[in-house]
């Protein structure tokens, strides 16, 4: 496969070829959901270096032989498999669609959660509304419908939405309570994984999560299941709303893959917002995956997409951004960047903020 940032030595006939690969895209992807569904992936898989012939196929998963080699022939084609004499073996790309995690969680997120409402992107682009989410019912955002939406379409979500968040979670303990650390304000804290980590790692520090009642119904549910209530406080918040008071009281303020949940417009209210309640010296601890700040070509296109899916599916609105744009908004809210770790877990980059005219060493 060619270049696909770049088309300057490429041939028409690559060229030519790459677009029958998008025109037919949406074969690729139902007919990898199938060889997983129908447990072909797996069969082939697990023979190794063995490999298997269409009758042993067929016979193991208990599909037609025609089933088999209809969805054989598309994926050698694909690269999923490779052919040698009268047996089938996965290529190194039909390896990680098996076993890797990331891809797993990844391709669940897209076959549950988004397939289906994508059909709806160019409505969502032009009326700037998640137009994709009405598959799931009358939501005007993404947000307040995630503890009802069907189960495996939420479990896809979620273990998207913490895959990437929980692989960086370690790294950034280290970093926030490098610092005494006493009440951290977990905004947007989602079902409480991160409080969970910080409650764990410190058994002085008090959390408070500010989040909508939905989300903190959940969060209020593992922390105290986990036996911390005694040092969490619930704080029913909608960060949008104008009238929103903000709990004052922290010393260090977190957001983690939160603010890529709201337009430009947006994010400076809620950073405005939360910078009028800080004290000098105080921190901001903003955790985000930033299209311009990873190792892979994979990974910033996998950003990119996932845009589309804030476009479609979230508010209409918001995105994956730059580090530059992010840190503007950031700048013009009365913060400065004082400190930024790149290549946090998978991918992330922390920004360590503090108000204007704070005066730290860096």
């Amino acid at each position: 496969m060619f270049n696909l940032t770049s088309d300057e030595n490429t041939s028409a006939i690559e060229a030519r070829s790459h677009a029958q690969y998008i025109a037919f895209a949406p074969f690729i992807f139902q007919a990898t959901a199938a060889i997983k569904e129908l447990n072909i992936l797996s069969c082939i898989d697990s023979s190794r270096k063995k490999g298997l012939t269409v009758t042993e196929i067929s016979k193991q998963c208990n599909i037609s032989t025609y089933g088999v080699k209809v969805l054989l022939d598309f994926c050698i084609s694909i690269g999923i498999f490779k052919q040698k004499d009268d047996k089938y073996f996965v290529t190194k790309t039909g390896y990680f669609l098996q076993n890797d995690e990331m891809t797993q969680v990844n391709f669940e997120f897209n076959q549950h959660f988004c397939y289906d409402g994508l059909s709806q992107l160019s409505q969502a682009i032009i009326t700037g509304k998640p137009e994709g989410l009405k598959v799931f019912g009358q939501w005007e955002t993404l947000y307040p419908a995630l503890t009802s939406l069907p189960e495996k379409t939420k479990t896809s979500w979620f273990n998207f939405d913490h895959y990437y968040s929980d692989n960086a979670f370690d790294e950034a303990l280290n970093i926030v309570f490098s610092t005494t650390t006493k009440k951290l304000i977990d905004i947007g804290g989602n079902t409480g994984k991160w409080t969970l980590k910080c409650l764990n790692h410190d058994e002085h520090v008090q959390l408070v999560i500010m989040d909508l009642k939905q989300q903190l119904a959940v969060a209020t549910k593992n922390v105290t299941a986990a036996g911390f209530q005694s040092r969490f406080t619930p704080f029913p918040c909608n960060m949008l709303d104008p009238q929103q008071a903000m709990y004052k009281g922290g010393d260090t303020y977190w957001m983690s893959q939160f603010l890529d949940c709201f337009s430009p417009e947006e994010i400076k209210t809620i950073l405005t917002k939360t910078v009028s309640i800080m004290q000098p010296e105080q921190r901001l601890f903003i955790m985000e995956t930033f299209i311009d700040r990873q190792q892979y070509e994979a990974a910033s296109f996998s950003l990119n997409a996932t845009s589309l899916y804030f476009t479609c599916f979230a508010n209409g609105n918001s995105r994956m951004y730059s580090a530059q744009s992010l840190i503007e908004l950031i700048e013009e809210s009365g913060l400065v960047v004082k400190r930024e770790y790149d290549n946090v877990g998978l991918g992330h980059t922390l920004l360590e903020c503090y108000p204007k005219n704070t005066v730290v060493d860096i």
